[in-house]
């Protein structure tokens, strides 16, 4: 099988990106790959702070791990989200194929330093898989939650002046040696309630690949427009980030289904129709990331 980063790269060359589904529990997980192998295409699975502390940091990855090995298929698993060196350094022992430090709440320069010793750490640490764990940083506010909202977060301003410039990214990226950078490109996490989520600026997604020189991630994709996200991939975009879209799937139809049959107490049936709507939803950000119409 071959490597995260080969895929990524296969990705870039593409023009195409790979699809980074966030979970909570094993239902999540399921949908995720039952959407994947019928595609047949790569998937990264992608938990925060939050997810993995409910699912645990260690059984997540062996969780992804199994499903790898049973099926020989392409699964890999992200720490997404993580705002500490020693989270970091905690999901890189666990296992994990790849880390992201936020650390976009910080002064540029303390961006900077943590990142590098995450970078520096992976670089250190025992090959998982055939190759060193990847890591990405987020350069950029965006926001932090992941649910539906009534407007734009406080914090984040979308004018073109407020977002990531080429500059300030050629130079994080020179100064850290990230594998990977999340950009602030008019994305937000999160999406809205009423309307699709604000257009990306796509001549700013071109002039930072361009710049640095490295595969970019879209974070917050939940609510963007298919064709938006589209042209973000055309421009440098390399893995798509979702996850209030899948909640919203697994929780509404949890309540379809708890409604519809009250009295019905075993998890594995009134859970099934919320893993199927969630690999639906899946199934259809995949295919709009690989252009499969």
């Amino acid at each position: 099988m071959k490597t995260l980063r080969q895929y990524i790269r296969e990705a870039q060359e593409k023009k195409t990106a790979i699809g980074h589904f966030n979970i909570s529990d094993s239902v999540g997980l399921w949908a995720v790959f039952n959407a994947a192998r019928k595609m047949n295409l790569p998937v990264i699975i992608g938990v925060s702070e939050g997810e993995r502390d409910f699912i645990g940091v260690r059984q997540a990855a062996a969780l992804v791990k199994s499903l790898r090995e049973q099926y020989d298929f392409p699964i890999f698993i992200n720490a997404d989200h993580t705002y500490s060196f020693e989270r970091v350094k905690e999901a890189i022992d666990a296992g994990f194929d790849m880390v992201i430090f936020d650390g976009t709440e910080l002064a540029f320069d303390a961006n900077v330093r943590v990142t590098k010793q995450c970078v520096d750490y992976a670089k250190s640490s025992k090959p998982f898989w055939g190759e060193r764990v990847l890591v990405e940083a987020e350069l950029g506010y965006i926001g932090k939650s992941s649910k539906v909202l009534d407007s734009v977060p406080e914090g984040i301003n979308l004018s073109d002046e407020y977002l990531t410039t080429a500059e300030q990214a050629k130079r994080f990226v020179q100064e850290t040696r990230v594998d990977m950078l999340a950009p602030a490109v008019g994305n937000i996490h999160g999406m809205l309630a009423k309307g699709k989520d604000p257009a990306l600026n796509i001549s700013r997604v071109a002039d930072i690949a361009q710049a640095t020189g490295v595969p970019l991630v879209l974070h917050g994709a939940s609510g963007n427009t298919d064709a938006d996200i589209q042209n973000a991939i055309k421009a440098g975009v390399a893995i798509v980030h979702v996850n209030t879209e899948l909640r919203v799937a697994y929780r509404t139809t949890l309540d379809s289904t708890l409604l519809a049959d009250p009295k019905q107490v075993a998890p594995y049936k009134y859970l099934a129709p919320s893993r199927d709507a969630v690999a639906q939803v899946v199934e259809e950000k995949m295919k709009a990331f690989s252009f499969l119409g």
